[in-house]
């Protein structure tokens, strides 16, 4: 069974995820892409990468402002796969954003 990290152990893996933030129990971050077209592109090639995990984020998309948010909803809390998951999706908005 996954079990659930530590707020200090949510502390620690949010000083490698710099962009993250610990809210409301979940791992969440906001984007602002280039542009809608950018922005629904890398939504679909997180939503390969979750798939292929299957672990998957909850996404808020507005126009090209994108809001992830990590969290086993199994759980009902923040695990290392979402830790695994936010530092896949941080590779995929910086391959985007270079």
């Amino acid at each position: 069974m996954v079990e659930l990290l530590t707020d200090d152990q949510v502390a620690d893996a949010l000083q490698h995820l710099t962009d993250w933030r610990h809210e409301a129990g979940k791992l969440t971050r906001t984007v602002e892409m280039a542009n809608f077209p950018q922005a629904i592109q890398a939504v679909n090639r997180i939503a390969e990468i979750a798939e292929q995990e299957n672990h998957h984020p909850d996404i808020d998309v507005r126009w090209r402002t994108l809001t992830f948010y990590c969290i086993t909803h199994s759980r009902g809390g923040i695990t290392q796969a979402d830790v695994s998951l936010a530092q896949e999706i941080d590779s995929v908005i910086d391959a985007f954003q270079s």
